[in-house]
């Protein structure tokens, strides 16, 4: 009686001390780098500073290949009237005869594109920590496939085809709307319509509010914002349907790179880092 007693003791004190860590326990630098922790602030204004700088650089370093470009648009043009959806110019002509309208509009392309994703990363940082770096690499990944894109596949927007009535709205009505019209057309590079990222942009930032938001019409406005942009890009005369559809692909790419380094996707991830599931490495 008196050993079995001794001999149960001893075992519940040798379960309660925890077993020692050992070298293989602990996570590599690879699992480290997949597990989400909280950002730091410096890093992630550098790393973006330093990322839309090196994406400005690229994407106006890749060739004007004005012919190669503008032999792509009337294809696309020609595509889209076979496919029966070649509205453009139609939208682009009754937008621009209401001025207060499409001079909006071309205030809201030049702007809105850079203030509402960088409110959306800072609502990200702020508030949801634990999911901020999987979603910033879905907007990163997104974006390096598109530099891809306007190498591999120069395109004129609209407002630049040859024997087009298109109208640069820009032009017409004076107004700072596009770093490819007017005074600022020589600083960037005026043949890369495809894929748009004023839509893979847009479409990261409406998923992000309508996934993570709580108030109902945050959630609405977050859906609202790339189908407004997606008008503003055709009534502008800026992109086609199809550029659009090539921004959305683009994004696609960008979930997918994000899920398959996380383990999750980017909304599926606990708000904060602690606490995270650790990710299963394939023995």
């Amino acid at each position: 009686m008196g050993d079995s007693t001794v001999t149960s003791l001893e075992d519940r004190e040798q379960a309660a001390v925890p077993n020692p860590v050992t070298a293989s326990d602990k996570p590599g630098p690879l699992r480290r780098l997949r597990t989400p922790r909280r950002p730091r602030l410096w890093f992630e204004i550098l790393l973006i500073g330093v990322s839309y700088w090196t994406y400005s650089l690229i994407r106006n370093a890749v060739p004007e290949q004005r012919g190669a470009a503008l032999r792509n648009a009337d294809w696309i043009w020609r595509m889209e009237h076979h496919l029966g959806i070649a509205v453009e110019e139609s939208v682009n002509h009754a937008v621009n005869s209401v001025t207060w309208l499409i001079v909006g509009m071309n205030y809201y392309y030049a702007t809105l594109h850079f203030i509402v994703t960088l409110s959306v990363l800072v609502w990200l940082y702020r508030s949801h920590p634990g999911r901020y770096a999987a979603t910033r690499l879905v907007l990163f990944a997104t974006t390096g496939v598109a530099l891809v894109g306007y190498y591999l596949y120069p395109l004129a927007p609209p407002r630049l085809m040859n024997g087009s009535t298109f109208i640069d709205t820009v032009m017409v009505h004076q107004t700072w709307g596009s770093m490819a019209s007017g005074d600022l057309k020589h600083v960037s590079n005026q043949y890369a319509a495809m894929p748009s990222m004023h839509i893979g942009w847009s479409l990261w930032c409406g998923l992000t509010i309508f996934a993570l938001a709580k108030v109902p019409w945050v959630r609405v406005l977050g859906l609202l914002y790339p189908a407004v942009t997606l008008m503003v890009i055709v009534s502008t005369a800026n992109h086609f349907w199809l550029d659009a559809v090539g921004g959305m692909l683009c994004l696609a790419f960008g979930f997918a790179v994000a899920r398959v380094w996380y383990g999750a996707m980017p909304y599926a991830l606990p708000r904060v880092p602690g606490g995270m599931p650790r990710l299963e490495v394939a023995r």
